[in-house]
């Protein structure tokens, strides 16, 4: 009773006109972020958060809106994975395989219509299971204490890096790139500068907006400019969009089947929407009796990855709101814009904060219906936008992004931080160094060392405390197993051969 009292809540804050409208704008926002191959939903959310605040959003409406971008830019990435073979984002990717054989047989609209409701079904069914589950863990949450949330920072760090990455090496490399980075600025316990090299700007530490702005948007807009520069042709003809119902019972079971494989990957710390949509289509394709036919037209191999994705999108919330530990890329973008807020997740937020979580979840609910709509009768909207050539969307995501964060700090300098990580994020990007880590290192660098500070004052500088509780102990064995497993696992978990001209490589 307390969750649909709650939810009431929710509605009656999330219902308003204005909420609404700001839901509707975020979920078309998104689904032509999404659409639009190369950006993803990390690089379209990173660039509108500082949109959001000069536009004057309270907390809510910022929330509302550019989670209505996060499920939008899911519910996009399948088009042009499925009209292009080029997916959207890489969680969009396993969409190719059997999405875009079936445009080319000229299904090109029961395709999109399938994988649209393969995207509600995957994502509803998420929101409703973290309004279920997400009070649970914060409860458990409670019980956590520095050593707990330090191991817990150290599982998202090797969970990201050993199943978001193909290089562990790699992925430790950018966690302490992005450590180090939260490094700069004064001590907070001694005062003394660290990092700053005597510039005063940076005596308030690095704005993590301008750093996560840099490193996907601008550092987006440098690779974009190398490698789709010239890109704007769609290859299939779309044709008369109409509801296969008859397909659409065929395939409600793949739908069921990856919403529940999604939610269980999204939940799971850094295994993301990625993962999320690979063991969904694996799944469904060893469950199969014809199992030769994925691959070539199968909508069972569009439903399964689609309801995948989008239900591990829903799944990584749980671990951000809960714990404060992004599940995703994207969430970990969504975590920064709730630090910016002076919105601090954990269980905390759920008995602080109640109306910030279920007006939330109530923009969710509905952004997935207005997604559900506009994706399938409106489909032809989106296709048209893929038209748009690169040599008009590249300025335009430039000029959002300078604007925006010139909006936010007003400071020139702060400009010229954001272009620096830009070039760092494609400098990472060409060395296949995964920007994830970093982020996620920015972002809990300065938590990960109060935890560990108030653990060492707490034991008297005993560095066996860190391991001296249940809670601690399996966090640290996770964490090892997560960083470590993959290695081994990778090999057997062979992903299948993506189209030849499949550049994207966005980490969600």
């Amino acid at each position: 009773m307390d969750i649909l009292s709650n939810l009431a809540m929710g509605f009656q804050i999330a219902a308003s006109p204005y909420t609404l409208l700001l839901a509707v704008i975020g979920c078309f926002v998104g689904t032509i972020i999404g659409a639009l191959p190369g950006l993803g939903p990390s690089n379209g959310v990173a660039l509108l958060i500082p949109i959001s605040f000069s536009m004057g959003l309270d907390a809510i409406s910022s929330l509302v809106l550019l989670t209505s971008v996060y499920y939008g830019a899911m519910y996009g990435g399948r088009i042009s994975s499925i009209l292009l073979n080029i997916p959207g984002d890489e969680p969009a990717m396993m969409t190719t395989l059997d999405g875009y054989p079936m445009a080319k047989q000229g299904r090109a609209a029961e395709a999109l219509v399938v994988s649209g409701v393969a995207s509600f079904v995957g994502a509803f069914a998420a929101t409703i299971g973290l309004m279920i589950f997400a009070p649970y863990l914060a409860r458990v949450a409670f019980k956590f204490g520095p050593a707990e949330y330090f191991a817990l920072y150290m599982l998202a760090f090797c969970t990201l890096g050993g199943i978001g990455s193909s290089n562990q090496a790699k992925s430790a490399l950018a966690a302490a790139i992005g450590l180090a980075i939260a490094m700069i600025g004064l001590d907070k316990t001694t005062g003394m500068p660290r990092f700053t090299f005597g510039e005063l700007h940076l005596m308030d530490g690095v704005d993590f907006l301008v750093a996560i702005v840099g490193l996907f948007a601008v550092a987006e807009v440098f690779f974009f400019i190398e490698t789709h520069g010239r890109d704007s042709a769609i290859g299939v003809k779309l044709g008369k969009i109409r509801v296969p119902w008859k397909m659409l019972r065929q395939t409600s079971g793949a739908m069921m089947r990856g919403t529940g494989i999604g939610f269980v990957s999204g939940v799971l710390p850094g295994a993301g929407a990625s993962l999320g949509s690979f063991l969904a289509y694996m799944a469904e394709k060893s469950l199969a009796r014809d199992k030769d036919s994925f691959g070539s037209g199968n909508p069972k191999g569009v439903a399964a990855p689609e309801a995948g994705n989008n239900a591990a999108a829903g799944g990584a919330l749980v671990p951000m709101l809960t714990l404060g530990v992004p599940g995703s890329g994207t969430t970990a973008v969504l975590l920064a814009l709730l630090l910016t807020l002076n919105i601090t997740p954990g269980p905390l937020l759920f008995t602080e904060r109640p109306e910030v979580v279920w007006s939330l979840i109530a923009a969710l609910l509905i952004a997935n219906i207005v997604l559900l709509l506009m994706n399938v009768p409106m489909v032809r909207i989106f296709v048209h936008i893929l038209s748009v050539p690169a040599w008009i969307l590249l300025p335009g995501v430039t000029m959002v992004a300078f604007v925006g964060i010139y909006s936010l700090t007003g400071s020139s300098f702060d400009m010229l931080m954001m272009v620096g990580f830009g070039a760092l994020g494609y400098v990472m990007r060409k060395l296949s160094i995964p920007t994830v880590p970093a982020i996620l290192g920015i972002l809990l660098g300065n938590a990960m060392e109060d935890n560990l500070r108030r653990a060492m004052v707490l034991s008297d500088g005993d560095w066996a405390f860190l391991f001296s509780s249940p809670i601690a102990v399996g966090l640290w064995i996770a964490a090892i197993l997560g960083f470590v497993a993959p290695i081994f696992l990778r090999g057997l978990l062979k992903k299948p051969a993506l189209p030849d001209d499949d550049p994207t490589t966005i980490e969600d």
